[in-house]
């Protein structure tokens, strides 16, 4: 039997060269068609890619979904930090064949839960508007519209409030 447990853990430049894989898999099944491929893919888009993810790693703002364990297959990852005073969720990517197993809810919530203990009450990302599926990922668990900037460029702004935890 396999184990599809999903471990959750802090990201390690160990992960780096599978999160860019990840990243530019999942990137490609939601632009191909909409944008030019050049915006996703190629050397210069790999390069840029590699040194966003090794910064966000070694800031220590990204998460890793592995199966089977904590070395296992890597399945999802999501990558967070504040920009201009605001908690923003700037990636949370699963592997295409992992899509709708958990994944992303599992690390949507270790996401949730990390902003609840630094103190956060609300939070921002932005959703590419033809990605439906993402779209109503994010709807089902309490995103809306930011009622301050509801669109930036080909991007929905989605914003979510974070419900004081019951004492």
């Amino acid at each position: 039997m396999i184990d599809t447990t999903v471990h959750i853990r802090r990201a390690t430049s160990d992960d780096l060269d599978a999160v860019a894989v990840l990243h530019a898999e999942a990137r490609a099944t939601y632009y191909r068609g909409h944008i030019p491929d050049a915006a996703f893919e190629g050397p210069e888009e790999l390069a840029r890619t590699r040194a966003g993810w090794t910064r966000a790693i070694d800031e220590g703002r990204v998460l890793v979904a592995r199966e089977g364990g904590p070395d296992g297959e890597l399945a999802g990852v999501a990558a967070y930090g504040v920009t201009d005073g605001v908690m923003n969720l700037s990636q949370l990517h699963v592997s295409p064949a992992r899509w709708r197993g958990g994944v992303g809810t599992a690390l949507h919530g270790a996401c949730v839960e990390a902003w609840r203990v630094a103190g956060v009450d609300c939070a921002r990302l932005e959703v590419f508007e033809k990605n439906e599926r993402a779209r109503a990922f994010y709807a089902a668990r309490g995103w809306s519209a930011d009622p301050d900037t509801p669109h930036v460029g080909n991007h929905f702004v989605l914003r979510l409030t974070l419900a004081p935890e019951a004492e």
